[in-house]
C-alpha cells in the first residue's frame, strides 16, 4: 500500500474533512437558497449553520471513541479540544463579531473614522449553529467509521 493509499484510508483523517466540506456544502446551499446568487467563498468562510468547526473536531473525536474507546488517551484529547473549539465558536468569536457590527455602525455614521474595508461580522456561531455541527460532524463518523 502506498503512502498516498494509507493517508485515504485513515479514517481520522478523511472523515472530518469530509463533515468539515459537507458542512460549508450546506453554508453554500443554503447561502444559494435564500439569496438566488452563487458565493464560493462560503467554502471558505467561518460562521453560519452548521459549524464547520464543530464538525470536524466532533467528528474525530467519535472516530477516536470508535478505533480506541472513550477511555483512551487519543479520544480524551480530541474531546478536550471539541469542546475548546465548541466554546471558542460560541463564546470569543460570537463575542468578536457582535462587537464588529457594533463598530461598523459607529464607523458609518462618524465622519471622523474611516475603514478601508468594514469589519467581519460572521465570526463565531449561535449555540444551536455549534450544536448542529457537533451533530453533523458525529453522524458522519458514525456512519462511516
Amino acid at each position: 500500500m502506498t503512502q498516498t493509499e494509507i493517508f485515504f484510508n485513515n479514517k481520522a483523517i478523511t472523515l472530518p474533512i469530509i463533515s468539515w466540506f459537507l458542512a460549508q456544502f450546506i453554508k453554500f446551499i443554503s447561502h444559494y437558497i435564500q439569496n438566488k446568487k452563487i458565493d464560493f467563498r462560503k467554502f471558505v468562510a467561518s460562521g453560519g449553520m452548521p459549524s464547520s468547526h464543530s464538525a470536524i473536531t466532533v467528528c474525530l473525536a467519535t472516530v477516536m471513541a470508535i478505533n480506541n474507546g472513550l477511555n483512551s488517551s487519543e479520544f480524551a484529547i480530541s474531546a478536550i479540544v471539541s469542546f475548546i473549539v465548541m466554546a471558542d465558536a460560541a463564546g470569543v468569536r460570537r463575542a468578536a463579531g457582535k462587537q464588529a457590527e457594533v463598530l461598523n455602525k459607529l464607523v458609518y455614521h462618524s465622519k471622523e473614522i474611516r475603514l478601508d474595508k468594514e469589519l467581519r461580522v460572521l465570526l463565531g456561531h449561535t449555540p444551536i449553529e455549534v450544536i448542529a455541527g457537533a451533530v453533523l460532524g458525529m453522524l458522519v463518523a458514525l456512519l462511516f467509521a
